[in-house]
């Protein structure tokens, strides 16, 4: 099953480097629950956000697909690596000026009531 997720996150990251998919021998099965999940995330105020272990149990309760914990592994792996690859996009060009996406204060009640 190693040997499966390291030619499953390979093949993921030749993708989002824009190469053709190559799925490995076996890999469909994990690739279609992985791609079904992802095109149903959640999106927060900053962009993605990861698909949580309850995503995968109802994915897996619906499609009436049993997976096993080292399947939801490498699920949880092919997502790391899309999250990673989806937030170093979101970068500024470098010279361009951003604002932090988390303050460096912390929240007090006066500033939640400004926020309100």
């Amino acid at each position: 099953m190693d040997r499966l997720r390291k030619h499953l996150t390979r093949a993921l990251e030749a993708h989002l480097a824009g190469e053709p998919l190559r799925l490995p021998e076996g890999g469909a099965v994990l690739w279609n629950a992985f791609t079904s999940l992802s095109r149903a995330r959640s999106l927060g105020p900053v962009g993605p956000n990861p698909i949580a272990p309850s995503e995968i149990e109802s994915w897996m309760r619906l499609m009436r697909m049993p997976l096993e914990p080292r399947h939801v592994a490498i699920i949880a792996e092919l997502d790391r690596i899309w999250m990673q690859n989806a937030y170093s996009k979101s970068k500024a060009p470098e010279g361009v000026e951003t604002v932090p996406q988390r303050s460096e204060h912390a929240l007090t009640p006066k500033l939640f009531d400004l926020l309100g």
